[in-house]
């Protein structure tokens, strides 16, 4: 439970109950993601305010471990990753498919909603998705951000031949990586300061790398098709689009200050589309793909494990260890997590 900035305690409530149409799912492996950082740190991102006791995170995994007046799918026992945001699905974002966008979201660790750093969560039975036993608990987990870059790749229309360039190599910039070698790109070009993390990207698949503090994206031999932005850095959001190509595509994924400089002469001139991304939609069925066939690695982005009690140093391992890429917590202290077969 997330009490205010800083402070984090560990407390015992009563296992949840299944309402009609929802499952119990018993967490194996929960993603620790920057937001949860960021509340940690600063009990709020921008409108969210943490008010009263929260529990974080919202990239999860785990087995059903009961079900709901109702439910048809997914039984008992079967292992699943949890979709963390269940609109209202009957708003017209979500009748028009879009809903991501359902402006009565219940988002798992976004205030007031609780999130998944805990043994026991309900969801409801559709955005329980099962998965395959040669997919690990962990990976299951992180099929969460792997939909966020499936999303960016999606926007962006990434595709066969495409050349594609991805800013930040953080979790979801290596997973744009990824998930944009596996929709077609022919060259995926990867920039940041951090050269452990850009060789981790050269390892998933990257065609090229460039490091940020010496090397401008501007001066690639040749420009790229899409931009994924996956920092969030202002400056680097700019130069980005200023290395995009003739109808280039920028899709802008991370979350930086609420202003950025836009070059506008070059947007226009060279016919830019813009777009910004919100969570993802309908995901799934193509991360789970990516992920069972081995297009997609999610398991190498581990860095470190650890126990619902060692939640804060879960929380700030990034701050301690500039090694560290993905972080995950399993709430089930003492029972061994499931791994890929």
């Amino acid at each position: 439970m997330l009490h205010g900035p800083g402070d984090v305690v560990i407390e015992d409530r009563p296992v949840p109950q299944a309402g009609p149409g929802e499952v119990v799912v018993r967490i194996r492996s929960v993603g620790v993601c920057g937001s949860d950082t960021h509340y940690y740190d600063h009990g709020r991102i921008g409108s969210f305010v943490v008010e009263a006791p929260l529990v974080l995170g919202h990239e999860a995994a785990g087995e059903v471990a009961e079900v709901g007046p109702g439910v048809t799918r997914p039984a008992v026992g079967q292992r699943v990753s949890v979709e963390p945001g269940v609109p209202d699905m009957s708003c017209r974002q979500c009748l028009a498919g879009r809903y991501n966008l359902c402006p009565n979201m219940r988002f798992f660790a976004t205030p007031p909603i609780d999130g998944a750093f805990a043994e026991y969560v309900v969801v409801h039975e559709a955005f329980a998705h099962p998965v395959p036993d040669s997919i690990s608990d962990d990976a299951a987990a992180l099929l969460e951000p792997l939909s966020v870059g499936v999303w960016a790749c999606m926007k962006g229309h990434v595709t066969a031949g495409s050349r594609v360039l991805v800013t930040g190599a953080g979790p979801i910039g290596l997973v744009a990586v990824q998930t944009a070698l596996a929709f077609g790109a022919t060259e995926v070009i990867v920039s940041d300061v951090n050269p452990a993390r850009l060789a981790l990207a050269r390892d998933l698949g990257a065609t090229e790398t460039v490091d940020a503090r010496e090397t401008s994206v501007a001066d690639l031999d040749r420009p790229p098709e899409v931009l994924l932005e996956c920092s969030g850095h202002p400056p680097a959001i700019s130069e980005a689009i200023r290395a995009l190509d003739r109808a280039g595509r920028a899709v802008l994924v991370g979350m930086g200050g609420d202003e950025v400089p836009l070059p506008l002469s070059v947007v226009q001139e060279r016919e830019l589309e813009l777009t910004g991304t919100f969570r993802y939609a309908n995901t799934w069925p193509t991360a789970i793909a990516l992920v069972a066939s081995g297009r997609v690695d999610l398991d190498r982005l581990v860095t470190g494990t650890f126990q619902l009690h060692q939640a804060e140093e879960a929380l700030t391992a990034g701050r301690r260890d500039p090694q560290s890429v993905k972080v995950v917590i399993h709430p089930q202290t003492g029972q061994p997590t499931h791994t890929a077969s």
